[in-house]
């Protein structure tokens, strides 16, 4: 998701994953599929199928670690502030990991044109020797946003079309 947010020495956007539902929606779905998973679970018992105890177990401890890790990589952002003179970039999840500074005159935006029209187009700032990767959680219409405003906005894009497959998988 791209979010504009308007300062007075610049423009703010903020990049996130599209998140469809909170840590608490997904706890509680998780405890609506252990509810369930416990009524299965004791009727089998009760009929002397308890090997399904540890197997429901299992399946529950997975299907929690897997919402978890959904979860946390979608908490992830990309802050870029742009003024008159710089392009700063700001990457982490809770708090800033990483940051960058790029001169906006100079800079460029590299998009990697996808091989497939279902996969959105791979972006990253570059100037000189430094290259950082943008936004590659985002889908295609986010991809398009960001792109066209970071054109609108001045920064040059350096467009790169995918080398032909060739093969028997196109």
């Amino acid at each position: 998701m791209v979010e504009r947010i308007p300062r007075p020495d610049g423009l703010r956007l903020l990049l996130t994953p599209n998140r469809s539902m909170t840590w608490h929606g997904n706890v509680r779905i998780w405890l609506c599929l252990f509810a369930i998973s416990v009524v299965i679970t004791t009727g089998f018992s009760l009929a002397g199928a308890w090997v399904i105890v540890p197997f429901a177990g299992l399946e529950l401890i997975a299907l929690a670690f897997g919402i978890y890790l959904t979860s946390r990589d979608c908490q992830r952002r990309e802050v870029l502030t742009i003024n008159d003179t710089d392009i700063h970039i700001e990457k982490g999840m809770k708090q800033k990991q990483a940051e960058w500074t790029l001169p906006r005159r100079y800079a460029r935006l590299r998009l990697d044109a996808p091989a497939h029209p279902f996969t959105p187009a791979k972006l990253s700032l570059t100037h000189r020797d430094t290259d950082v990767p943008l936004g590659q959680f985002l889908n295609i219409d986010d991809t398009a946003i960001l792109v066209d405003f970071l054109e609108s906005r001045g920064v040059v894009v350096e467009r790169k079309e995918p080398d032909p497959q060739i093969g028997l998988w196109f």
